[in-house]
């Protein structure tokens, strides 16, 4: 027996937010399926404020950076990533959230959701063409960068654990990936 699962649309899960069914749930749209977020851990919570405010100290009034907001990717996925970067379009975000167009790149900061994170997440970002995906493994003090989405995947994959990195969007910002992993 195959067993069939209902598939939500973005609209249906705003339905559901509006009717205050997911008050008490930490959760997030993803490919049709509202998925639970583990809570954040003390390094969790500690390295993505100081990565966010390091960010916006190196790309100050160029972007946007939103923490832990969601992004609406396709009409069945609307994640809320550790860290989006994204244009700065201010009064326009009061009518959509940022949508693949919108964001420069996406970062993670993963210890209990790394399989999520490293499978699923990147698919789904891949999938909606999202240029760039960090991935910050707090079980081993690394940072994963994704680049060039294609075909449901992305085809560069690089681990840090130092050095410097040039995002895609602006290649003359210098992003020290120690600030990300250090031990």
């Amino acid at each position: 027996m195959t067993v069939a699962t209902a598939k939500w649309t973005v609209h249906d899960y705003h339905r559901m937010i509006d009717a205050g069914i997911l008050d008490d749930r930490h959760v997030e749209l993803l490919n049709g399926e509202i998925v639970e977020m583990p809570p954040e851990g003390t390094p969790h919570a500690n390295r993505s404020t100081k990565a966010a405010n390091y960010l916006r100290r190196l790309l100050g009034d160029r972007v946007e950076i939103r923490e832990g907001k969601p992004i609406t990717l396709s009409d069945r996925s609307e994640p809320e990533p550790d860290i989006a970067v994204v244009e700065l379009l201010e009064d326009e975000y009061d009518e959509h959230h940022p949508y693949p167009a919108n964001v420069f790149w996406l970062i993670e900061f993963s210890n209990s959701s790394l399989e999520k994170d490293l499978e699923v997440k990147r698919r789904t970002y891949a999938t909606d063409g999202i240029q760039e995906y960090w991935v910050v493994n707090l079980r081993e003090m690394k940072l994963i960068v994704f680049r060039v989405p294609d075909s449901g995947d992305y085809q560069e994959a690089s681990t840090l654990e130092q050095g410097i990195i040039h995002p895609v969007a602006f290649p003359d910002v210098s992003v020290d990936a120690s600030r990300f992993i250090k031990k």
